[in-house]
């Protein structure tokens, strides 16, 4: 009796052109967020001012990084996997290795600014690192879901950029005031900025994977826990960038913390709400797919909701039945006078025999 090796389940690949368009707008992105954070820092006067700048530009870089380093790589797969089939070992390398290419290109723009200062070489290493781990990510064996991730992350940076650049009249309508009303405003412009995201990831992502699984047979769909997985990925990006931004990056956010106490107390400030932003973003854009995908499932209770029906018509059916057997076995009135009468005739009949 020998054992049958079973064929491994195929990977399904997002479309090429999907990705291509995907990595275009994402190292586009980047490639903004950097030009944008070095004008920032090469624009101050002095090097305190350089050193909270930097720490500014640090988690926006940093998560943009992400995804430009998993888009980059899911191309880089995409165009190696036409020619050749790659294996989990050979899929992650590759991945991993156009991630690391995508950091290094990334940290060039800062660590030319002073090739002397450790602090641009420590920005540049964290921005490498977070390029290089969403290069990671796109090596694992659901590429579909990282670039719906990917693409919904570039959807919560656009809704970040159009509601910052409409702010003060975002705020004015939250009843934006004096210091107390105006620290209000910012709270609830904050959460529903994070919010919206969310809700932008998830229906997103959603739409992506859902435009991919109709050309797949049904037996080869994603389950609902990965549309899920994709409308969190976004929030699950940007907890990593500021984690990464605390730990990698924490030579710079402690030199801007030593410019003064208010800088430091506007950092931890800043980190906070970053964290918190983030992770509503994931749990809303986690619970949005699942909404939207709960939509098109089929109810169990739409099929075993005809039983019942079909069950009780079946029944009444026998029953009728039953009733018009048990009629026809019980005689009539007319049918028992008849028997009778029959009986007496037989009866006359048969004495004159004995």
């Amino acid at each position: 009796m020998t054992d049958r090796q079973t064929a491994p389940e195929p990977t399904l690949e997002e479309s090429p052109l999907t990705v291509a368009l995907l990595a275009v707008a994402a190292v586009g992105w980047t490639a903004a967020m950097l030009w944008s954070a070095r004008a920032s820092i090469t624009s101050r006067a002095d090097a305190a001012m350089e050193v909270t700048s930097t720490a500014y530009a640090l988690p926006g870089a940093v998560s943009a990084d992400l995804i430009a380093g998993a888009a980059v790589a899911l191309l880089a797969l995409t165009l190696a996997g036409r020619r050749w089939t790659l294996g989990a070992t050979a899929r992650f390398a590759v991945a991993t290795g156009t991630g690391l290419l995508v950091g290094v290109v990334s940290a060039i723009p800062i660590i030319t600014i002073n090739t002397l200062g450790t602090i641009y070489a420590a920005v540049g290493g964290t921005v490498a690192a977070a390029a290089t781990i969403g290069g990671a990510l796109a090596g694992l064996r659901i590429p579909r879901v990282v670039a719906a991730a990917a693409a919904a992350s570039v959807g919560v940076f656009l809704i970040g950029f159009v509601l910052n650049y409409f702010q003060e009249p975002v705020l004015n309508a939250f009843g934006a005031g004096d210091t107390a009303s105006s620290a209000n405003a910012a709270q609830w412009f904050s959460y529903s900025q994070a919010a919206l995201s969310g809700l932008a990831a998830g229906l997103i992502s959603y739409h992506l994977l859902r435009r991919a699984g109709r050309r797949d047979a049904p037996s080869t769909g994603l389950r609902w826990p990965m549309y899920a997985l994709a409308g969190a990925g976004p929030g699950l990006l940007l907890v990593i960038g500021e984690l990464l931004s605390r730990t990698a990056g924490a030579k710079v956010l402690e030199l801007a913390g030593k410019v003064s106490e208010l800088e430091r107390t506007v950092q931890e400030l800043l980190s906070t709400a970053r964290l918190n932003n983030a992770l509503i973003v994931l749990f809303v854009g986690a619970l949005t797919a699942i909404f939207a995908v709960g939509r098109t499932l089929d109810s169990p209770g739409d099929e075993a909701g005809d039983e019942p029906e079909e069950s009780v018509a079946r029944v009444g059916t026998e029953a009728a039945a039953g009733i018009e057997a048990a009629d026809e076995a019980v005689p009539t009135p007319a049918q028992s006078e008849t028997r009778a009468t029959d009986g007496v005739e037989g009866g006359a009949a048969a004495e004159p025999r004995s």
